[in-house]
C-alpha cells in the first residue's frame, strides 16, 4: 500500500507530466478555467506583478498560459515553474495586444513579438529570456577571437537594481568596469549609433516631407525590433511608412565587422560581436536573416552583424558568476572609435527619446541653426501617458506633428487612423514595451508597488544624465560620428550607408489570420 509520500511524489509527477504534454502538444489556444485553489499560488499576500498600481494579493483561478514555440530565440518557459496563473496572458493580450488578436488554429507560426514583458509579469520566473551566458563565456575563453561588447542606453539605469542599488541608479562607469574586468576586447556604447540613427532617419525624414523620395508621411520609427515584429504580422499595408533604418544595436554591429575591423586591421572572422540590451526581442532581431550587411559587404553572407544578445539580466548573472562586485568598481570609459556619445542618444532608452533627439538635431540640419531651449526638453512628449503629442515650428518648415507611442494596445488606433488617412502626424515614434526600453523584457523584474514608479525612476535618471553628466546633448555635436562619415560611409543615406546601416522589411501577416472583432 502506498503510503502519503509516494502518493504526493506521483501527485506531483503527474501534474508535471501533463504540463509537459501540453506544452509538447502545441495546444496554443487553451485556457482554464479550474477555480478553488485553497492557498495563494505566489505564495502569500501582498505579492504584485508589475502592472498592477496598487498592492493586491494573488487571484486563486487558475487562467491558463500563452503558448511560447520550442524555438522561440528570446523567451523559454520552465513548465516546471509554471503555475497557470494567467499573468503573461494579461499582458500579452490586453497591454501588447498580441495573444487573442487572431484565430485559431494557428497556421505555421506561433505569433509572437518577443517583447518579454511577460517575463516581467510571471510571478514564478517559469517565463525567462532565453539564456545565451554560455555563448559568450566560450568566445571570452577563447583567445583567437577579438570580443567587442555595445551597452543600450537603458542598461545602465537598470543594471544596478540586480546588485540591491536603488532603481534608476546611474551605473554607466561602472558596468564599462565590469565589461573590462570580464575580459571584453573592446567595450562600444550603443548611444553611438542612437547618435548615427539621428542623421540616417533624420535625413530621411526630409527627403519625405519634401518630396525628395516617394514615401509617405508620417514616417515610424523602426529601432524597437518588437514594434517591427508587430506592424509586419497587423499592419503591414503601412510598412512602406517604417523608416528603413536599423537599430542602433543593429547598426554598430554591421560597423564592429567593417569600419572597426578596417580600422585596427582585424579580420572580420575574428570578431565576435556582443550587445547588452534591456529588450528580449534584440535576440530575434540579431537572428533575423537579412542583418548580416557586414558579411554581404565583404562577400561572406555567413558572418552575423551581432553574434549574442545579452538582456541586462544575464549580464548581472555573468557578472555575479565570474564573482565581480559591480558596486565596488570604480567608473572606465567607454573605448574611442564608437564609444563617443551625446545625450541625445542617451535618451532613446525612455519614451519619446527617440522623438526628442530628432526634432533636436532636424532643427540643426533644416536652419544651420541651434535649437532652442524649449526643444532641449520637449516635456509634451515626455512621461508615461500611452500616447503623447506636440507640435514643434521650424523656420523654413513650418509646424511639425509628432506622436509619441508606447505599449502596442495604444499603437493600435494610431495606427488605424493613419489607415483610414486621419492622422495628422509627420513622424511618429512607436515603442513596444510600457515605458520604453527602461522597462523591456531584459531589464530587472521588480514587484515593488507601484511599478510605475520603478519606470519613471529609471527615465529620471536619464533625463538627469542628459541635463547634468553629459557635456553634448545634440547628435550632431558627436565627433566620432562625422569621423565616421568623413572616414567610411561618406554622407547619410549614401549608397554604403543604405547597404550598412538600411534594411526592409517583412509582411507577417499571411502566417496569422487576423481575428476581426479582437
Amino acid at each position: 500500500m502506498q503510503n502519503q509520500a509516494d502518493k504526493e511524489k506521483e501527485r506531483q509527477l503527474t501534474r508535471r507530466g501533463f504540463l509537459k504534454l501540453m506544452g509538447g502538444i502545441g495546444l496554443t489556444g487553451i485556457t482554464a478555467t479550474i477555480a478553488g485553489c485553497s492557498t495563494d499560488p505566489a505564495g502569500g499576500k501582498g505579492w504584485m506583478p508589475q502592472q498592477y498600481q496598487v498592492a493586491s494579493s494573488f487571484p486563486v483561478q487558475v487562467k491558463g498560459r500563452i503558448p511560447i514555440d520550442p524555438t522561440n530565440p528570446s523567451i523559454t518557459r520552465d513548465d516546471k515553474k509554471c503555475i497557470l496563473c494567467g499573468q503573461c496572458v494579461e499582458v500579452c493580450q490586453r497591454v501588447q495586444t498580441v495573444y487573442g488578436y487572431y484565430e485559431l488554429p494557428i497556421k505555421d507560426d506561433i505569433i509572437c513579438v518577443n517583447c518579454g514583458q511577460c517575463t516581467l509579469w510571471c510571478p514564478t520566473a517559469a517565463i525567462t529570456e532565453r539564456d545565451d551566458i554560455d555563448k559568450v563565456v566560450k568566445a571570452l575563453e577563447d583567445k583567437d577571437i577579438h570580443v567587442v561588447v555595445q551597452t543600450a542606453p537603458a542598461t545602465r539605469v537598470g543594471l544596478g537594481e540586480e546588485f540591491g542599488m536603488a532603481p534608476g541608479s546611474f551605473v554607466e562607469g561602472q558596468q564599462v568596469a565590469a565589461l573590462k574586468k570580464l575580459g571584453f576586447d573592446a567595450v562600444f556604447d550603443t548611444n553611438f549609433s542612437a547618435d548615427l540613427t539621428i542623421f540616417e532617419e533624420g535625413t530621411e525624414l526630409i527627403k519625405r516631407v519634401t518630396g525628395a523620395i516617394d514615401e509617405p508621411l508620417p514616417q515610424f520609427t523602426s529601432c524597437s525590433p518588437g514594434w517591427v515584429k508587430f506592424c509586419e504580422y497587423y499592419y503591414p499595408d503601412l510598412l512602406h511608412h517604417m523608416s528603413t533604418c536599423k537599430s542602433p544595436q543593429q547598426m554598430l554591429g554591421a560597423l564592429v565587422k567593417t569600419y572597426y575591423a578596417k580600422e585596427k586591421g582585424i579580420s572580420p572572422e575574428k570578431i565576435f560581436s556582443v550587445s547588452i540590451m534591456p529588450c528580449t526581442a534584440k535576440k530575434f532581431e540579431a537572428s533575423r536573416p537579412e542583418m548580416n550587411s557586414a558579411g554581404k559587404h565583404i562577400g561572406k553572407p555567413e558572418i552575423r552583424d551581432v553574434d549574442v544578445v545579452l538582456t541586462t539580466r544575464e549580464l548581472a548573472r555573468l557578472i555575479k558568476m565570474k564573482g565581480i562586485d559591480l558596486t565596488q568598481l570604480e567608473n572606465e570609459k567607454y573605448d574611442t572609435l564608437m564609444g563617443e556619445s551625446t545625450s541625445a542618444g542617451l535618451i532613446f532608452g525612455a519614451t519619446g527619446g527617440v522623438m526628442e533627439a530628432a526634432i533636436r538635431s532636424a532643427y540643426f540640419l533644416i536652419t544651420k541653426q541651434e535649437p532652442p531651449e524649449a526643444l532641449l526638453n520637449l516635456t509634451p512628449i515626455r512621461g508615461l501617458q500611452g500616447c503623447k503629442e506636440a507640435t514643434v515650428n521650424i523656420p523654413g518648415v513650418g509646424d511639425v506633428r509628432v506622436a509619441v507611442v508606447h505599449g502596442l494596445s495604444n499603437a493600435r488606433p494610431i495606427l488605424e487612423a493613419v489607415r483610414k488617412g486621419e492622422a495628422p502626424y509627420h513622424f511618429i515614434e512607436f515603442m513596444c514595451c510600457p515605458g520604453g526600453c527602461i522597462s523591456g523584457g531584459g531589464q530587472p523584474r521588480t514587484s515593488l508597488p507601484p511599478s510605475d514608479d520603478v519606470r519613471q525612476a529609471r527615465i529620471n535618471s536619464i533625463y538627469n544624465a542628459d541635463a547634468h553628466i553629459y557635456a553634448k546633448r545634440k547628435s550632431h555635436e558627436n565627433q566620432e560620428v562625422l569621423a565616421l562619415y568623413e572616414k567610411f560611409l561618406e554622407t547619410p543615406n549614401s549608397h554604403i550607408a543604405h547597404e550598412l546601416l538600411h534594411t526592409h522589411y517583412e509582411d507577417r501577416s499571411k502566417h496569422l489570420t487576423v481575428k476581426k472583432n479582437a
